[in-house]
């Protein structure tokens, strides 16, 4: 049955580190299979399997695989070239989209990925207080540049270890790690960093850890200590943003951050990232300022036709609803079916399964959880015709082409794979 993605394996590990480009694609056991082609809800592998998706390419595709808007203009944008190294009407009009909903007279920068806006943004951060330190949160994930690939020391408020070999000491010195959705940690944090504390960092839903909401006071409060420190709050919203709602976290949780980092859904499933920022922070950045940003790709035609295409179809639809809709149903469901053995957690349309009796609301209550009876879920769930990540620690994704067939296989493969896992 798995023949094709096997072969293709051994192929691609002769060329490609452990056989692929990202890691956690090699979580599938007992190796990754290959995907030729994805439509609406679905995706089709090399072997011939058609899987109901959840992972949705981590996030970005809301509207589903190839939807017909994005795919036309992505089309005609190609037809009149895909790469110029000049500006274009199509990013100004991305730009206009984008600072309306998230930071209202502001302005953006766009970059290629997600680490590439969380570097600029603390590097626009720096810049902007003439300050050295950041505070992150152990278990969020701002994707793999050196100032955040650092993990909690023994203390809640000591400087951060490094989490990755070739991240200079020296640099993860200049990180402070705070436990998330613990405010007493974040103000003892910012007590160690001082008055050289320039930035915090924080993924408003952690969506790298599984899915964990935040207490509901947990980010008015870094609002507040970032406040009482003079630093900057950056909402890293790479997948929330144009996902919970229009105007991202900030809209949906009522706080205001300095910086937002977004990503995924703007790009419509081409490469992106982005900084937004009020302008007396933004006009920092190079050409303007001197806070350094460049990049040949950066707003890529087709990328910015692919995001503004989508943005423009969750304007006119109910698309956001949609998603929200099927993801409910689908957590409430998986919650029903393993009767206290999982812990469901889902904002908006995030979910994720933990296998543990209580509710997990910290990264250390995630890693808790029976990871190897999550690998054995999606092992069962791919069995039963539907895609989950293969890791404890990412999100389940929903699309608005998620409809009610759809839910309904996925109630099916749930119920066959809980009765297994008895």
């Amino acid at each position: 049955m798995l023949g094709m993605s096997k072969e293709l394996y051994e192929e691609a590990s002769k060329f490609l580190v452990g056989g692929v480009d990202s890691p956690v694609r090699a979580a599938v056991r007992p190796y990754p299979f290959f995907v030729k082609e994805g439509v609406g809800p679905y995706i089709i592998t090399e072997d011939n399997e058609k899987l109901v998706d959840y992972v949705l390419g981590y996030g970005p595709l809301i509207l589903g695989h190839a939807n017909e808007a994005v795919k036309r203009r992505v089309i005609e944008q190609i037809e009149r070239g895909w790469l110029y190294g000049t500006p274009t009407r199509v990013e100004l009009e991305l730009a206009k989209k984008v600072v309306s909903y998230v930071m209202p007279g502001g302005k953006v920068r766009f970059v290629n990925s997600g680490t590439e806006a969380t570097m600029t943004a603390i590097r626009l951060a720096r810049g902007f207080t003439g300050r050295n330190k950041i505070m992150k949160f152990d278990g969020c994930y701002h994707g793999a540049h050196d100032y955040v690939l650092v993990q909690a020391g023994s203390a809640a408020s000591e400087y951060g270890v490094p989490n990755s070999r070739g991240v200079p000491p020296q640099v993860a010195a200049l990180t402070v790690v705070a436990k998330y959705n613990d405010l007493e940690s974040a103000d003892r944090a910012a007590k160690a960093a001082g008055d050289d504390l320039a930035a915090i960092i924080v993924e408003p839903v952690i969506g790298n850890m599984g899915v964990i909401p935040p207490d509901r006071e947990f980010l008015r409060g870094l609002r507040e200590i970032a406040d009482r420190y003079g630093s900057l709050l950056i909402f890293d919203e790479v997948i929330t943003g144009f996902r919970l709602s229009m105007g991202g976290a900030q809209q949906y949780f009522g706080v205001k951050a300095d910086i937002v980092t977004l990503g995924k859904i703007i790009g419509g499933g081409f490469p992106i990232g982005a900084v937004t920022a009020r302008s007396e922070i933004m006009d920092l950045l190079s050409p303007r300022g001197p806070v350094f940003n460049a990049g040949t790709f950066n707003a890529n035609p087709v990328t910015m036709s692919a995001g503004l295409a989508t943005i423009e179809t969750i304007e006119a639809t109910d698309a956001l609803s949609k998603a929200s809709k099927a993801a409910k149903e689908i957590a409430e469901y998986a919650e029903a079916a393993f009767n206290g053995a999982a812990s469901v957690n889902r904002v908006e349309s995030m979910f994720q399964l933990f296998f543990t009796q209580r509710s997990v609301v910290s990264p250390d209550d995630a890693r808790a959880s029976d990871r190897e009876k999550y690998a054995k879920f999606h092992e069962l769930m791919r069995k039963y015709g539907v895609f989950v990540p293969p890791s404890q620690f990412e999100s389940q994704f929903t699309s608005a082409v998620h409809d009610d067939e759809v839910i309904l296989t996925t109630e099916e493969a749930l119920r066959k794979a809980a009765s297994e896992l008895k």
